[in-house]
């Protein structure tokens, strides 16, 4: 095994690497400021692409800086925008996870194990939220801790708003009544265990744009199941073809949270605003990220539907 040592590169060094590997630069005072900016191994993820061979490193004719950088200032805008609706969509299975435990089992239904399916996954949720409890500053919780002594959580729909979104998922994957599941499902059109298995991936992509990870060529390690009966009619407006991994791509995603959006707010302009950014930047690949050819056919597409 070799040793590393490769010595640091100056911003100007780090350019004329750049070109003489065949990327054509101009305006190179621009490219330099960039560098600057952006961590060139960040940088690096988007121009793989575009190498005709990666050793030795060598670029396709005709590509410049600015493609590459284009393509990082859309994958930056996308995850912003995706961080909005996940926020939004976040909210809302908060609210009617509270909203279904507190009316079918009582305000503590949390501290029942028996509405559970494990109770060492319970056990170890509870000292969790015990811990998020312990380390809070919201007002809702300090008010709860001066003025009740019993039991030691406050109630569903105040501990609800300091799970982490990842926690909120598992506490959904340990719930057991099944008419509980279907109702906080059904009230976003979702099949139970298809909408189980929707949080885990939302969480994880939620993760992704949270850490300003690159999405627009990620292959996803936590994908979307197919639809086995509701959502009714988006297993027809995915793409699941595995031979091109397009399973493991950003398009389903994109589709199931159109798909709450228009559950959770009818008059929404999400889907504008994501239609407006893949046309701004038509030259840049859909296929990349999963979409099939006559994506913008499908109905989840349509901007005369209600919002």
């Amino acid at each position: 095994m070799k040793t590393f040592n490769k010595p640091a590169k100056t911003f100007r060094e780090q350019l004329e690497i750049l070109k003489s590997r065949g990327m054509t630069v101009t305006d190179e005072q621009q490219a330099e400021f960039y560098l600057g900016q952006i961590n060139y191994y960040r940088l690096g993820a988007y121009w793989l692409p575009f190498e005709q061979t990666h050793s030795p490193h060598h670029f396709k004719p005709n590509t410049s800086f600015e493609q590459v950088l284009e393509l990082y200032v859309f994958d930056r805008e996308l995850r912003l925008l995706i961080l909005d609706a996940i926020e939004r969509v976040e909210v809302a299975i908060r609210t009617r996870f509270a909203y279904e435990l507190a009316h079918r089992h009582g305000c503590h239904a949390h501290l029942q194990s028996q509405y559970f399916k494990q109770t060492y996954r319970w056990e170890k949720l509870i000292e969790s939220l015990q811990s998020e409890i312990n380390r809070a500053d919201e007002i809702f919780i300090d008010h709860y801790k001066r003025t009740y002594d019993e039991p030691e959580l406050p109630p569903i729909w105040a501990v609800c708003e300091v799970m982490s979104f990842g926690q909120l998922s598992k506490w959904y994957q340990q719930l057991a009544p099944i008419q509980t599941r279907k109702a906080i499902s059904g009230h976003f059109h979702c099949d139970e265990k298809q909408f189980e298995g929707l949080l885990h991936h939302f969480v994880y992509l939620r993760n992704i744009c949270a850490h300003h990870a690159r999405l627009w060529n990620r292959k996803f390690t936590k994908t979307i199941a197919q639809p086995r009966s509701k959502p009714l009619g988006l297993k027809q407006q995915c793409n699941f073809d595995q031979s091109i991994s397009a399973d493991r791509k950003l398009y389903n995603s994109l589709v199931f949270l159109l798909h709450f959006m228009d559950k959770i707010a009818p008059k929404h302009t999400w889907r504008n605003r994501l239609l407006n950014l893949l046309r701004t930047h038509s030259n840049i690949s859909k296929t990349w990220m999963g979409f099939p050819e006559q994506w913008e056919s499908y109905p989840i597409w349509q901007t005369d539907q209600i919002q």
